[in-house]
């Protein structure tokens, strides 16, 4: 299991008056940094964190903390073990997101711009889903149910392990870029 640590952004704006410039990593995709992010930031999407020459690109010495931020802290536990595994012995979360940074009044940048989070994505796609494989079923084919259960499934699997196969893929779509 990696080792990482969880910081909140109380503690983590502490932090900043005694070390200037930490490295604040933030692993959502493009579109949801631009909306908005902590001030300081720098936009890491967690898919070319899983990048083996990203590692060696970053001239980031392997003892240097380094501070990691997503939406929520789940995206950001991922990047943490990404980090670790590549040999880096300091890294901390900033537990609850950039949600908890801007509910507890911390400084950002933003756009203006809303970009739909990859959570609410999932949401809407799986939603989608259900919905469709359900009226194809009343409709078509009742065989189209399966669909359904196969998206229930795949909820039921990201809930359990916090991984969802759905996520991974609108990740890699050109919207999310």
């Amino acid at each position: 299991m990696p080792q990482f640590t969880g910081i909140d952004p109380r503690q983590f704006s502490l932090l900043v008056h005694t070390h200037p410039a930490p490295i604040l990593l933030d692993v959502r995709t493009p579109p949801e940094f631009e909306g908005v992010h902590a001030v300081g930031a720098r936009n890491m999407p967690l898919e070319t964190i899983k990048s083996s020459t990203l590692f060696n690109s970053l001239k980031i010495h392997r003892d240097c903390p380094v501070y990691l931020i997503c939406e929520r802290g789940s995206r950001a536990k991922v990047a943490a073990g990404a980090f670790v595994e590549a040999g880096f012995t300091s890294i901390s979360i900033i537990e609850g997101g950039t949600i908890a940074w801007i509910a507890d009044g911390y400084p950002v940048v933003s756009s203006g711009k809303k970009s739909l989070s990859i959570e609410r994505q999932v949401r809407i796609g799986a939603g989608g889903l259900v919905l469709v494989g359900i009226i194809l079923s009343l409709t078509v084919y009742p065989g189209f149910l399966a669909l359904s259960a196969f998206v229930g499934a795949g909820l039921l699997f990201a809930g359990i392990t916090d991984c969802c196969g759905m996520g991974l893929l609108l990740v890699k779509a050109p919207w999310n870029r």
